[in-house]
């Protein structure tokens, strides 16, 4: 029989976080029959065979698959091709630095099930001391929201008010809403939601492609709703800061964010959007420099958003 949920994990020498990550599943299992899926992008650890030398993998056994790639293909491509590889109706993603808690899976299974157009909801993110970590955004940006928050603006609304409009870090955390973008960290998704829209972008391969995929998916008419009351510890970029440091991390990440742009909004607000970060980095730099702090990320992010504000206005 066919599994109703598949639980899909992929994986880049996550190590021991990979082993905690299924093991939390067993542990707190959903009350609908499941699988866990793995995807594997050519690790070079050992974090596959310490998976598969766990109890989680004994507890688990047929309902355990792993697929292994011969080469890194990125978030979106793994995951696209566990989408074509399972067959459940619901399917959530989950990295594998993360650990669900007990009760969380079946809690977003009954908020997706809540409403018709639900197409996925996210949980509460928790860090590793227990804090709550930004996982909800407006999407796609606006160039009103960046420059208020960019010159402290934003600190003239009251604290719910501002929560409420501007999300991420500004928000509470506390209560269930529809939101323009959850964290690909942890999400449950429909598979009709995958059908009607496709999977993510393989043009993105790390970053900026769960912005892409969350901005289609509400562009078809589905919602996205965030749900306190579901909640998964994550431990936050463990793989991603094997592979690059910081300062590169920072570049992957700038890049994964324009390339967004480029691909999704109107080049008039990409514009807007790009003129104003310009001029937030811009002041950003001079105030570091004179109080002699690093700059070397904040000039990094600016030559990017640079050239990429040059080749928008060279396109009209």
């Amino acid at each position: 029989m066919s599994a109703e949920l598949s639980i899909i994990i992929v994986n880049w020498n996550g190590g021991e976080l990979l082993r905690r990550t299924v093991e939390s599943v067993v542990a707190a299992p959903p009350s609908v029959s499941h699988e866990v899926v793995v995807v594997d992008n050519a690790s070079s650890d050992d974090s596959l065979a310490l998976l598969r030398s766990g109890g989680a993998a004994r507890a688990l056994g047929a309902r355990l698959r792993v697929r292994e790639n011969a080469d890194n293909l990125g978030f979106g491509r793994a995951n696209n091709q566990a989408f074509a590889g399972t067959t459940a109706p619901l399917l959530l993603l989950l990295n594998p630095d993360t650990e669900v808690t007990a009760g969380s899976i079946d809690r977003l299974i009954a908020t997706v099930r809540s409403g018709a157009r639900i197409g996925a909801a996210g949980p509460k993110l928790l860090n590793v001391d227990g804090s709550v970590q930004v996982s909800v955004w407006r999407n796609p940006p606006a160039t009103w929201e960046l420059l208020l928050t960019g010159f402290r603006l934003h600190k003239l609304l009251p604290k719910r008010v501002r929560g409420g409009l501007f999300l991420a870090e500004h928000f509470d955390y506390a209560r269930r809403r529809e939101v323009g973008m959850l964290s690909g960290a942890a999400m449950l998704v429909r598979r009709e939601v995958v059908e009607e829209v496709g999977g993510f972008d393989e043009r993105f391969h790390m970053y900026g492609e769960d912005n892409e995929w969350c901005l289609r998916i509400r562009r078809a008419g589905w919602r996205l709703v965030f749900e306190p009351e579901a909640v998964v510890m994550h431990h936050g970029g463990a793989s991603s800061l094997k592979r690059w440091e910081s300062l590169e991390k920072q570049r992957v990440q700038a890049e994964g964010y324009l390339l967004f742009l480029r691909r999704c909004l109107p080049r008039g607000r990409r514009v807007s959007l790009l003129a104003a970060s310009c001029m937030l980095l811009s002041l950003q730099s001079a105030a570091r420099r004179l109080t002699g702090r690093e700059r070397r990320d904040v000039e990094q992010t600016l030559r990017l958003f640079a050239a990429d504000l040059r080749r928008a206005l060279r396109e009209g």
